[in-house]
């Protein structure tokens, strides 16, 4: 985002303003000249695509956009992004269902950005313009983004075309430091509750034509649930050149070495117990990324600017997962173990010899995956800035090609369950939940865009893009994966603004996208051979594409020096959105069976609809700043179906049947947001959020037959002492009043594990008690 500031203050003379009527000041003219008044506009620069850096003012987006850039992160203290965009961003909530802050289930208006592997995928990330839904699953991992590096970032809202696939809800785009962008020394510690300490360096040199950028971090926490501990390393750096406004070049060079620890949900019983209590564990999660990319401007004529990137991409993930187990010695003949707990076929070891029953097979499974990731490719894109017929006119057109390669291998351990809901491993590996499955992935993207300005106020905006996917899957043990899929589509969106005046500009837009299926979601489609999240993966039945259809309409603006007496004046902008979004053939996961409801395959539901209502107050003034976001959204399903959820306390034979209107599980109905700051004294700011969710239904009840989650409201302070520029001390309270409240719940069966005594199914994730942190800032 470039900030483009017009110069003109109401009330104050021209003089005052521009500087440039010292001696005319007094003649009649200039007089005249100083009663007028002129508006103060602060016009942002909006990136209207992924790729290239230049835009068009925020004014003649046909849809809303919600920024942040390096000042505003470093000043909420933030941990990670998804952290900064739970408390500030209008319509967004996290479901914390890992309980660890870089594993969260990002949610905009419905749609998910999430590292689980099964959740339907709804937004698309970008970093410096490379695509980073990951090829396997179009998980987010949100480890792999340095809160730290980051120099600006947006939201669009809506299923722009040109953002490519799994824009289904909106698009977030992520702009890193350089340095030309920071310049100087930096570093930041922090600790606190939880044994949670972070060490954070950054360094930027430039000298007009070079510049170089290094940003390193080490994260450690114990986890405030019992079994949690959480390890993060990031490193991003850039090498740099530029030639004065015409040219610039970025090679960039990241690496994590992540090793989290997010224990998921736990039973309510369990919970009101001991609500740091974990279910099973561990639910380990290690992440090592190297990333090399190449990405650039020039500008060929003052109004053409030229823009690419090209990447490469490696992401290697391991999960280790202590769970139930529903194998048990056989009914028939109790020295062996057989599967269905005991009724079903005899389990065989990877050597194809029947598992003898002993107490260290019984109780637990071990469950091992490792996905290796690699990701490359390039974009290219021209921007034409030139007049059309005599109007003002932006014309984009670019080719986006990926490729992923992904080698995915999982293993079922038998193991022993210990007291403490640990597993021990027994070396036993079962032959039939095994998986080696090589995947290729590839996408084409071809988009145009065009933005035409009949007047300075109106402006028309359509564009388009063609989306082709290729996949290809081989089995590496035998033939039940083996399959190719293709599908393509050509997406369209058109919209127009009118800038009335800059306290009001109205827009409106209608815009589709598409998803393909996952090889995930391929892998693991037959209702009738069930797969386990995240490991067994048993046949490839074909499912059809997701699209997505938005229609948003909606008015902005703002007040500039508004003098509310007393010398108090300030600044307010405002947004009011009204939006719908439907999605043909939306992808679901159909639970069978497992403890955590985590047996089962992805199915086409039909039509899914989520619409409502968005309104955005913010407030700036000399010394004090507030902000307000209300949402309302109604996320419900459209086509009527059944649904296995044999652990709902209702359901009938096993089933549930969904009808249409029934509300969609994990998404608040209700969402209101408000953030203040005030500097109390010179060097000296304190401020406040309120987070207020209303209550959601249980993954396991999409037919909405039980009560939902209950409503939660709370409340964290965050405050600064900055000595000089070179010294600052800061500290953040979450959850200040201690309340206790869940973000998550699904339906399970606690009591395979914790016996007969814990006969209520629902599991929930619990929200982070109180706590605390405080740090320092050193800046040269």
């Amino acid at each position: 985002m470039r900030k483009i500031t017009v110069c003109g203050i109401a009330a104050l003379s021209f003089a005052q303003c521009a500087g440039a009527a010292e001696e005319t000041a007094k003649t009649a003219e200039s007089q005249k000249t100083a009663d007028k008044t002129v508006q103060l506009e602060t016009v942002k620069v909006i990136a209207d695509s992924p790729v290239g850096d230049s835009g068009v003012e925020e004014y003649k987006l046909p849809s809303r956009v919600q920024t942040v850039d390096a000042k505003e992160l470093d000043q909420a203290e933030s941990v990670t992004l998804p952290d900064y965009m739970n408390r500030f961003f209008g319509s967004v909530n996290v479901n914390d269902a890992q309980n660890n802050p870089f594993q969260p289930d990002v949610q905009y208006r419905g749609f998910v950005a999430s590292p689980l592997l099964g959740l339907p995928q709804g937004l698309s990330v970008y970093v410096n313009g490379i695509r980073f839904n990951e090829p396997f699953g179009d998980t987010v991992n949100w480890d792999l983004i340095p809160e730290g590096a980051i120099d600006r970032m947006s939201l669009e809202s809506g299923s722009n075309p040109v953002f490519g696939q799994n824009t289904l809800g909106g698009a977030i785009s992520v702009r890193t430091k350089n340095g030309f962008t920071a310049p100087g020394y930096r570093a930041e510690l922090f600790g606190g509750s939880w044994g949670r300490n972070s060490e954070e360096v950054e360094t930027g040199w430039n000298n007009g034509e070079f510049g170089a950028y290094f940003h390193f971090r080490n994260f450690h926490e114990d986890g405030w649930r019992e079994y949690s501990p959480t390890g993060v390393m990031q490193w991003f750096s850039t090498l740099s050149w530029k030639n004065d406004d015409r040219s610039n070049l970025n090679m960039n060079f990241a690496a994590t070495d992540d090793n989290m620890v997010g224990n998921g949900a736990v039973p309510i019983q369990l919970y009101n117990q001991q609500p740091n209590a974990v279910f099973t564990y561990p639910d380990q999660t290690k992440t090592n990324l190297f990333l090399a990319s190449l990405d650039g401007n020039h500008w060929l004529t003052d109004d053409i600017e030229l823009s690419g990137n090209a990447f490469f991409r490696q992401n290697l993930i391991s999960t280790f997962n202590g769970d139930g187990s529903d194998y048990e010695p056989c009914e028939d003949d109790p020295t062996y173990m057989c599967d269905d707990g005991g009724e079903g076929e005899e389990v065989l070891d990877i050597y194809g010899r029947p598992v003898v029953s002993t107490p260290k097979v019984e109780g637990a499974t071990n469950n091992f995956t490792q996905t290796n990731q690699r990701n490359y490719g390039g974009s290219l894109q021209a921007a034409f800035n030139q007049t059309l017929g005599g109007y003002g006119n932006r014309f984009l057109v670019g080719g986006v090609y990926n490729q992923g390669q992904v080698d995915y291998g999982a293993d079922t351990e038998l193991a022993e369950l210990l007291p403490s809901r640990g597993t021990l491993g027994s070396g036993v590996i079962l032959e039939e939940p095994r998986v080696r499955l090589h995947t290729s992935v590839y996408n084409y993207g071809i988009y145009l865009s065009d933005s035409f300005s009949l007047t300075d106020e109106l402006t028309f905006t359509v564009s388009g893009r063609y989306n082709l996917t290729q996949i290809e899957l081989v089995d590496q043990i035998g033939t039940e994966l083996n399959g190719n899929h293709s599908y393509d589509r050509i997406n369209p969106s058109a919209g127009l603004t009118y800038n009335w005046r800059p306290e009001l500009n109205f827009f409106g837009n209608f815009s589709q996208s598409n998803r393909a299926p996952t090889p995930l979601e391929l892998s693991c489609a037959d209702p009738a051979r069930p797969c386990k999240l995240p490991n067994a993966f048993l046949s490839d039945p074909p499912l059809k594409q997701v699209v997505a259809t938005t229609g948003e309409i909606g008015a902005r603006g703002g007040f500039a020096d508004i003098d509310f007496g007393g010398g108090v004046e300030g600044d307010i902008s405002w947004n009011a959105t009204l939006f719908q979004t439907e999605n043909s053939n939306d992808i679901l996961f159909i639970a069978a069976s497992g403890v955590y409801n985590n047996e089962g395959y992805f199915d086409n539901v039909g039509q899914t609809l989520r619409r409502g209502f968005e309104l955005g107050v913010n407030a700036e003034f000399e010394r004090f700043r507030l902000g307000l976001n209300y949402t309302l959204l109604d996320a419900t399903f459209q086509t009527p179906f059944v649904e296995n959820s044999p652990n709902n306390p209702y359901a009938q034979d096993g089933l549930i049947y969904v009808q249409k209107g029934d509300h969609i599980p994990g998404i608040p109905q209700n969402m209101l947001k408000f953030n203040a700051s005030v500097t109390i004294m010179e060097g000296l700011t304190a401020g406040t959020e309120i987070i207020y969710n209303s209550g959601q239904y249980l993954r396991g009840d999409e037919a909405n037959l039980t009560a939902p989650l209950e409503d939660y409201t709370i409340v964290m302070l965050h405050g600064e002492y900055r000595y000089d520029e070179h010294f600052s001390m800061f500290f953040r309270v979450n959850n200040l009043f201690d309340a206790q409240y869940q973000t998550f719940g699904m339906y399970g069966n606690p009591q395979e594990v914790l016996g007969p005594d814990y006969t209520n199914n629902r599991f929930v994730g619990p929200g982070s008690p109180r706590a605390a942190w405080a740090g320092v800032k050193l800046a040269f």
